[in-house]
């Protein structure tokens, strides 16, 4: 068991504009279908297909725990990761 099983849900917005962006990040171009978008994005409904199998890489509170746990609080990560959901709904209402 984690210790961190104890953290709060990363507060997301089902937006699918991070998993649109999938190019963007060295760790998430192997999922890139061929335009930027993930593979297993499912447009219709704005999620995963493939959710509760999903890579490590999608899984916030993973990432956090093996890599980023020594640097961040998880508020702190949490800030870090909504500011670039930010980012990306901005850009997106501009287009």
């Amino acid at each position: 068991m984690s210790c961190y099983s104890n953290l709060s849900p990363f507060p997301c917005v089902q937006c699918g504009l991070c998993c649109q962006r999938v190019s963007l990040a060295e760790e998430t171009r192997s999922l890139d279908r061929g335009d930027g978008t993930c593979m297993h994005y499912d447009a219709a409904s704005k999620g995963c297909r493939i959710y509760n199998d999903r890579p490590d890489i999608c899984r916030v509170d993973l990432q956090f725990e093996r890599h980023y746990s020594q640097h961040y609080t998880w508020e702190g990560f949490v800030e870090l990761n909504l500011a670039v959901c930010h980012q990306l709904i901005a850009e997106e209402e501009c287009r």
